[in-house]
């Protein structure tokens, strides 16, 4: 009489986790304690940076050391032939997170791929919630939030930036994008000059830390005052055309 034998499935699992917006002592008033548990469960990480990747496991108790951990970047420089790599200790039946430096991963950060690619191997993808900074900035910038269009960076050309602020600004939506840090005055300065007087401006900085500032104001009030210091702060920009 024969026997049936039973395949064991092995795959493992890829747990989108969220990170701090800046440095704090504590994690626990930003991150859920699902995420605590999550990372006591990870045999590895998959980081945008290495000293971003050992910062995060560090706040967390591990399955090992956090330097002894295995760790994998996965950024903007990483090669879309990379993603199997990445993604081998999975298939084996690992359970491995993925983070970004700051906020959600995946949300303004490179990893859809990274993620395309296990779900079509069947490795089962699970996210955890967090902040973003995206959403606290349209949430506490008092500008319509029905509809709103996130651009990422803006062109770097100055022409081109204007030109595509006139085109934003001729949109019934809410524009949010962001800038390198070390911009941030420069791009300040082109809105206050591009946009139109009634158009309500926004810029929310130094989200969840103790500097945590929002200023939201339409452009003519703007213009009434000095700007703020925001250079090499992270910050998200917004606009809303009056109507």
């Amino acid at each position: 009489m024969g026997t049936t034998t039973h395949s064991t499935n092995t795959v493992g699992k890829l747990l989108l986790l969220p990170n701090l917006l800046g440095e704090m002592p504590h994690h626990e008033p930003y991150l859920p304690a699902s995420v605590d548990r999550a990372v006591e469960k990870l045999d590895g990480l998959i980081a945008e940076s290495e000293k971003g990747g050992l910062r995060f496991l560090k706040r967390f108790k591990t399955k090992k050391l956090p330097h002894q951990t295995p760790l994998s970047l996965f950024n903007e420089h990483t090669k879309e032939e990379d993603i199997d790599f990445l993604l081998q200790p999975l298939q084996k039946g690992e359970v491995w997170g993925l983070i970004s430096d700051a906020g959600l991963p995946l949300i303004a950060d490179p990893g859809y791929l990274l993620v395309k690619r296990a779900r079509a191997l069947g490795i089962t993808v699970q996210a955890f919630s967090g902040p973003s900074s995206l959403l606290l900035a349209l949430m506490l910038s008092g500008l319509p939030g029905e509809s709103f269009y996130f651009h990422g960076y803006l062109p770097k050309d100055r022409e081109m930036r204007e030109q595509a602020l006139h085109r934003m600004e001729k949109m019934a939506t809410t524009h949010i994008f962001i800038e390198a840090p070390y911009r941030n005055q420069q791009i300040l300065e082109t809105l206050l000059e591009t946009l139109s007087d009634q158009t309500e401006l926004a810029v929310a900085w130094d989200l969840t830390l103790p500097t945590q500032s929002v200023v939201s104001y339409p452009v003519a009030t703007w213009k009434k005052f000095p700007p703020p210091n925001i250079d090499k702060k992270p910050a998200i920009f917004l606009f809303h055309a009056a109507r």
